[in-house]
């Protein structure tokens, strides 16, 4: 069977598998020094860490050395892809290409790709930046390679 793999909001993510990621991060972090202590401060049962462990991880722990490709809708006003790109810089992201939309009713569409290294910083939060930016409507992933 081939496996099939989706990119979600934290809030679409039962808690379970939320707090499978949080005892993984404790053993990694040397905070707890059994699956049974991770588990336990997680508030998950050893047998759901073990069933999930594999299943789920932070975006950004597994993007390094990858091109992700998402679209910003955005308001047509003078500086804001700057701003975009700035924030991408600021992250030490690579930018591949760039698209954009002609607009129409003042909203543009912006295709980015970018590539992710080992020095470029938490790519959840660079798009929760970009998606703060006053003129933003939406920012999605919609592909990751």
């Amino acid at each position: 069977m081939e496996e099939k793999y989706y990119v979600l909001k934290e809030k679409a993510v039962p808690e379970v598998l939320l707090n499978v990621v949080k005892a993984k991060q404790l053993l990694s972090q040397g905070k707890a020094s059994s699956v049974q202590e991770a588990a336990d401060a997680a508030g998950i049962s050893r047998s759901s860490f073990y069933k999930y462990k594999e299943d789920i991880f932070p975006f950004h722990d597994d993007s390094r050395g990858r091109c992700i490709t998402f679209i910003v809708g955005l308001d047509d006003e003078p500086g804001l892809l700057s701003d975009i790109l700035s924030v991408i810089a600021s992250f030490k992201a690579n930018i591949l290409t760039i698209h954009q939309s002609i607009p129409v009713n003042r909203v543009a569409s912006l295709t980015l790709s970018v590539e992710v290294e080992p020095q470029t910083g938490d790519i959840t939060q660079m798009m929760q930046q970009i998606e703060q930016k006053q003129g933003i409507h939406s920012i999605n992933i919609i592909a990751r390679e």
